[in-house]
């Protein structure tokens, strides 16, 4: 039987690590490099981390924070991947084998791509053919519409598409996706647990692993996303950068709940 795992979500806007609510709202809380140095010592399973960016490269003079920043995407994930000791994956405007090239040559394990897949599909199998199924995840941001159906939106959540999520779930496996990164973006940063009817449509949809993510606020959320939901592993962002020691928790409550997880295996 396959462990499930626990990653961690981090997401970039101008090269600061931010906290993100309902994908509008951007609480900087700092330096990129120093998180990861934390997570790989809490024994994560993966990392993601989320560019959420508009360009690749920042104009830092326009830049009035005190915490200190990092001009461009690529020299993030360098000094990531050097002290990342899990499979890291990076995701943000992706558009073209390059874009996945330079990122995997950089460090990153896995590449999500989100708009551009939306735009065009075969870009997913483009991915697929070149790097490997494992290589690409497919980023599905999700939103209750006023009808009470769910809409997959782009564009970091900004632009609706008018596709179900089931949907575009079974097309996204089809074209050559190797994981689905699932979002609610209704519960991002609201800390009241994942979308469980959301997560479980999609599981039920595909045979690709589904990685969820949006809404969790104390560890045993985790357990609803794997129990209830059916996800293949669980993620985060919030928890993870407001709680200290908080990935060895949230382990030691998904395996008290008797699901397979990885043991904790602390690194030096």
């Amino acid at each position: 039987m396959l462990k499930k795992r626990l990653i961690p979500c981090l997401f970039l806007k101008n090269g600061h690590l931010v906290r993100s609510e309902h994908f509008s709202y951007h609480q900087l809380l700092g330096d990129p490099i120093a998180q990861v140095e934390r997570i790989n010592s809490w024994s994560a399973d993966e990392l993601i981390y989320i560019n959420i960016s508009n360009d690749e490269h920042y104009d830092l003079r326009r830049d009035d924070k005190k915490t200190k920043s990092i001009d461009n995407i690529y020299d993030i994930i360098e000094r990531v991947s050097k002290t990342c000791f899990i499979p890291l994956t990076f995701g943000g405007n992706i558009k073209t084998i390059e874009d996945i090239r330079e990122r995997l040559k950089r460090g990153a394990d896995k590449v999500v791509i989100n708009t551009a897949a939306f735009e065009n599909p075969d870009f997913i199998s483009e991915g697929a053919k070149v790097f490997g199924r494992q290589c690409i995840v497919v980023g599905i941001d999700v939103k209750i519409k006023s009808n009470k159906e769910y809409e997959v939106y782009v564009e970091h959540g900004k632009k609706a598409t008018g596709l179900h999520p089931v949907a575009w779930a079974k097309e996204v496996e089809k074209k050559g996706a190797g994981e689905i990164f699932l979002n609610s973006i209704d519960r991002d940063g609201t800390a009241k647990g994942y979308d469980i009817p959301l997560i479980t449509m999609v599981v039920d949809a595909v045979s690709v692993p589904v990685i969820a993510c949006g809404g969790v606020g104390i560890f045993e959320h985790f357990v609803d996303g794997i129990k209830e939901g059916g996800a293949s592993a669980v993620s985060a962002g919030n928890i993870f950068n407001f709680t200290e020691n908080s990935v060895i928790e949230a382990k030691k409550v998904l395996k008290n709940a008797g699901i397979n997880i990885r043991p904790v295996i602390k690194i030096k």
